[in-house]
């Protein structure tokens, strides 16, 4: 072998290694793009503002377990459980029925820029709320001190977004979207549930997040943090209701608009401010309350924060 063709293979080798290390790199990225845009926990006094019922405190506490995170394959997968409780305004202080969900979801990268992502998502969860009595009173109302709920449901959503261009020490934004359906049908669920439950839900979230850098005055080292999320969630149910056409808003439509913004001093941590709609209360045995609510307290989660030296 002379040395010009040496020299070739040799040239051909390194560019297989880089493009391996670019692949590495952008699956990598991607896997936390999947993880920033889970639902957030949170922890809110007086919750649900508004709602039929009077709250103390509810919570919710979700998380994101990535089973599958090769950064040597375009596909990930992850567990996530989701536990809501509200505690209930009265002598006991009861919690009563708490919502319970436990899903996994597979990712699958559709490009190469995680800066322009696209990926598609699908998931599959199991939603009750550990209650064993008839879901239905004796003179048909919704038994919802201790009434048996359960379901099951498929998720699909395309996700989108992009990242604006800047430079290193610049504060940028980013726009995130999903698209998707939400279906229940195939899977077993509590009987009460039949006709008067949203099956078949229409799915679309935007978030606009606003990162900044902050240098610290006693060291060369800055922070990267994401200090803004403004969040708008809508979904709306598209099978046939008891007593609801399909233009029926008062019954079908959930809308939830969301302000997250962290001080300079807080880490993974923001203020929230929650105003919505519920055509369809998402806490169980109380789905057949529809109301206008507020919510306020502190939201964490998978949220940027990144010391550079």
């Amino acid at each position: 072998m002379n040395k010009k063709n040496f020299l070739t293979i040799f040239h051909i080798f390194n560019c297989f290694i880089i493009l391996a290390q670019s692949k590495d790199s952008i699956n990598l990225e991607f896997i936390e793009r999947y993880k920033e845009n889970r639902e957030l926990s949170y922890t809110s006094p007086l919750s649900e503002i508004g709602a039929p019922s009077k709250y103390i405190l509810s919570g919710k506490l979700t998380t994101t377990y990535m089973l599958l995170a090769s950064k040597k394959l375009p596909v990930s997968f992850a567990v996530i459980p989701d536990f809501t409780v509200r505690v209930r305004n009265e002598n006991s202080a009861g919690v009563r029925t708490p919502s319970f969900r436990l899903g996994g979801a597979f990712y699958i990268r559709l490009n190469e820029n995680p800066n322009h992502y696209k990926y598609a998502e699908l998931g599959f969860t199991h939603h009750s709320n550990g209650q064993d009595a008839e879901a239905t009173n004796t003179d048909g109302t919704i038994n919802t001190y201790n009434g048996n709920f359960s379901t099951n449901y498929l998720t699909t959503s395309y996700r989108f977004g992009n990242f604006t261009s800047h430079v290193e020490g610049q504060n940028y934004d980013s726009y995130n979207h999903r698209v998707g359906l939400e279906w229940h049908k195939w899977f077993a669920y509590e009987k009460a549930l039949a006709n008067n439950y949203g099956f078949t839900r229409l799915l679309y979230n935007f978030s606009l997040r606003k990162y900044a850098f902050y240098n610290s005055k006693n060291s060369k080292s800055q922070l990267e943090k994401e200090y803004l999320r403004l969040n708008a969630d809508l979904s709306y149910a598209v099978n046939a209701l008891s007593n609801s056409p399909i233009t029926g808003v008062k019954k079908r439509l959930n809308a939830e608009f969301t302000a997250n913004y962290s001080l300079p001093f807080m880490q993974n941590v923001f203020l929230m401010a929650t105003a919505g709609y519920y055509g369809e209360d998402p806490y169980n045995i109380y789905f057949s309350d529809h109301y206008a609510f507020l919510r306020f307290g502190i939201a964490t989660g998978f949220i940027k924060y990144k010391v550079k030296p």
